[in-house]
């Protein structure tokens, strides 16, 4: 695949900005070069608030590796990096869904004397800490050492300067809690006095029901004079020669074998030198970046941006090896797999580890199908392995297995967008019947979240023949995964069966076309037009007559009524019309913003915040999936002013700071809510996630003078995309007028065909809105 390369990054460090404030911070030097987009990255963004696979740092884009420093090693949420907690417990290189694993702590003692190696625990300062796309330095001040970390996509590389006045030594510790999962059957061989190798069993969790071993192979530029495992701790101690010259290690991993878990080190890092890969490292993350190039607004509003569009290139993590092998846990017993390769011998895709695309319809279907294509083919094919390996198309696996994470088949609004975009052109009948199976009794739909042996938590069967899913199930359907919230299941389930109906029709499938269409209906069964709600109603077709349009998962998924009743992207027309007509459903729905404003449109500032008595009850939660589209309701119900207006509002105060307190105010699921903040500040989204016959994207109020998206030519005709927001200055939330080359564009939206062919989308803005006739 091509990459469009803007321009060879230079090792350069941005400078932390610890404010959390939204203050505007003008660059006004015209002597200072254009900084790279790399270069205005801020990793540290909400780190207070993350969870184990939310922060990175030596890691490349999607990369298998993600080395990094743990402060917080107890459970997947409130683990990982975590920026108020000043001790490091150890750099550990595998931060993934529901995957952990392989932790090293360089240490210092005086020769001889007795340590724990249970407790090599160090405090450290982040006054002395530099941290970068694919580059991570800090003092450990317990030992006076410098540590120093890069990688490629599947071998860590580390640095450490000691004290050398000390005896110096590295702890590998393979036992215990790590993040997700627990840590066991630890193993490190010596090879040779400068060469390692082992193993390490990542251990079952209630969302990865199986054991996933992984193997990994050390080679390093000191030789180490003793070698030996601590009896208190299973902790492997290495103790190094003494050495004037900083201690290199290179850890490469693979979900595979020892042996191929070598052949990513010789085929990703066949050299020592460190300064290199942490460069090559950058120029990879900065070529990525580049493809979106933005000007104007304030430096702290591009940094924010490109932090933002950093997120949704990371998270989801490679599982395959360089030789393609990969490993598959779908069947009865584990077995590695083999991907195809191409005529030089190298695989024709990668295969992913990756948390669900539930609410990638309004995310990363989006920004990858348009400046991404070949992230979004790669990982269409990937999905697609895994139904040849196991029979599903997974909403979300881990460990070469399926999770059954979340609720639905949000797979199939993905695969479809991939293929209405022209992005996936081969094996449509394959794709279509292995989606169809999802939308059946033996599919994803019929499982809720984490229900791995049973067909009964998702309801479906009451979907079928009632036309809704209840709430609450019959007792003897319950107690089978989790997010049991009939009515919001019901409302995902006929969004999903309307996209998988587009596919059919693409493909000439009258029946299924219209089976689909008429199931995409069934929306329509939870509506109450007394309450004006979607309303929780039981299997004896009963309304929840206690109910409360504000109280948090009472039959509707991570969301409230109030949230939840716009989740109808495929007919918002017919949603209004339950409402009374669309100026019933405008005014109802901008009462909604307005109070929602007064909580800064999200339910505090984390994700466990939403259960928090006030934070609950907010109408719109722009911090996690169900309602992060609502802003362009708007636009579909005739008013793309008010759209403009409000997704303005929620860029400026959910989503402008910049600090280690704030960032996504909610659940930031491996891209998906970076990726929201990329498309509401240039402007475009896709109501139905780009699932329709050449998919329309909606215009919304970009923040940005200039847009330039460089295209990628091996999926796109055009060139370059320029999107010029003329007046994009701060209160100019309207756009009076648009033309794309041109032409004018009377309803504020454009097709994917014409888009992608390039030009420039020219917009004019204004304070009020007084759209040219």
């Amino acid at each position: 695949m091509k990459i469009i390369k803007q321009w060879a990054a230079s090792l350069l460090v941005a400078a932390t900005l610890g404010s959390c404030s939204n203050q505007k911070v003008e660059n006004t030097s015209k002597e200072k070069p254009k900084p790279n987009p790399v270069d205005l990255v801020y990793n540290q963004l909400d780190t207070e608030n993350s969870r184990w696979f939310y922060f990175s740092s030596a890691c490349r884009p999607f990369g298998m590796v993600n080395l990094n420093p743990d402060t917080e090693v107890d459970g997947a949420w409130g683990s990982g990096y975590r920026y108020k907690t000043d001790t490091i417990r150890g750099f550990s290189h595998i931060h993934a869904w529901q995957m952990a694993g392989l932790t090293v702590m360089p240490i210092s003692k005086e020769k001889g004397a007795t340590f724990s190696y249970t407790n090599y625990h160090s405090s450290f300062s982040h006054d002395k800490e530099v941290v970068a796309p694919g580059y991570h330095k800090v003092v450990l001040d317990r030992y006076n050492s410098t540590v120093e970390l890069t990688s490629t996509k599947r071998v860590g590389f580390h640095k450490y300067q000691f004290d050398n006045t000390k005896e110096n030594q590295l702890v590998i510790d393979l036992e215990g809690i790590l993040g997700p999962c627990e840590i066991a059957n630890g193993e490190v061989v010596q090879e040779t006095e400068t060469s390692f190798y082992g193993s390490f069993v990542m251990q079952p969790t209630i969302r990865r029901p199986k054991p996933f071993k992984a193997y990994f192979k050390i080679e390093m530029n000191t030789p180490v004079t003793h070698f030996a495992k601590d009896d208190l701790s299973n902790n492997y101690v290495l103790t190094l020669s003494k050495s004037a010259n900083p201690v290199l290690m290179k850890v490469a991993l693979s979900y595979t074998s020892v042996e191929n878990a070598s052949n990513n080190l010789k085929q990703e890092l066949n050299h020592w030198n460190f300064d290199q890969v942490v460069a090559d490292s950058k120029e990879e993350w900065n070529q990525m970046l580049s493809r979106i190039q933005v000007t104007g607004n304030t430096q702290q509003a591009q940094r924010r941006f490109y932090t933002d569009l950093w997120h949704a290139l990371q998270g989801r993590r490679i599982i395959s090896d360089a030789n393609g092998a990969y490993p598959d846990n779908t069947g009865n017993s584990f077995r590695i797999g083999q991907l195809p390769l191409d005529n030089t011998g190298k695989p024709l895709f990668n295969h992913y580890n990756s948390d669900s695309f539930w609410g990638a319809q309004w995310t990363l279907n989006t920004l990858w199908g348009l400046v991404y294509p070949e992230i979004m083919h790669e990982f269409s094919q990937s999905l697609m392995q895994y139904y040849k390996d196991g029979g599903l198309v997974p909403r979300g696996p881990s460990g070469g297995n399926y999770t059954y994470v979340m609720t639905g088949a949000s797979s199939t609004p993905f695969l479809v967008s991939a293929i209405q975009k022209g992005i996936v052109k081969d094996s449509l009948e394959f794709i279509y019947e292995a989606l169809k199976k999802n939308h059946t009794l033996v599919g994803l739909m019929a499982k809720a979240g984490y229900e791995h042996t049973t067909h009964l938590g998702g309801g479906f069967k009451h979907y079928l023949t009632k036309g809704y899913t209840p709430f609450p199930l019959p007792r003897e359907e319950q107690g089978h995964g989790i997010h049991l919230d009939g009515t919001g299941q019901t409302l995902e389930y006929s969004y999903q069966d309307w996209t998988l109906a587009q596919l059919a029709k693409k493909l000439g499938k009258e029946e299924d076309v219209e089976l689909f269409q008429n199931r995409a209906k069934n929306y329509k069964n939870v509506y109450h037009k007394g309450f004006g709600w979607m309303v929780p109603k039981t299997a004896s077709g009963d309304w929840k007559l206690d109910f409360d349009p504000y109280q948090y998962e009472n039959g509707f998924v991570e969301s409230n009524s109030a949230q939840a009743t716009w989740f109808v992207p495929h007919d918002l027309e017919g949603l209004a019309s339950l409402m009374g007509g669309k100026e019933a459903a405008v005014a109802k729905l901008e009462n909604q913003f307005k109070d929602a404003e007064k909580l800064r449109f999200t339910s505090g500032n984390s994700h466990d915040k939403e259960l928090h008595p006030e934070y609950s009850r907010i109408p719109v939660n722009f911090g996690n999936q169900p309602s992060i589209q609502t802003a362009f309701v708007f636009h579909l119900l005739g008013r793309p002013d008010l759209t403009q207006l409000w997704s303005r509002k929620v860029v400026e105060q959910a989503f402008s700071g910049l600090s280690p307190a704030t960032g996504y105010c909610g659940d930031e699921d491996q891209g998906l809510m970076g990726s929201l903040n990329v498309l509401l500040k240039i402007g475009l989204f896709q109501m139905n996630g780009g699932t329709e016959a050449n998919p329309v994207y909606q215009i919304g109020s970009p923040i940005f003078d200039e847009v330039k998206i460089s295209l990628n030519p091996d999926y796109y005709p055009g060139n370059v995309l320029t999107i010029k927001a003329n007046g994009a200055v701060a209160g100019n939330y309207y756009v009076n007028s648009v033309t794309f080359n041109g032409s004018n564009l009377a309803n504020f939206a454009i097709d994917h065909n014409r888009l992608v062919a390039g030009g420039e989308l020219d917009l004019q803005m204004t304070k009020t809105f007084n759209p040219m006739p």
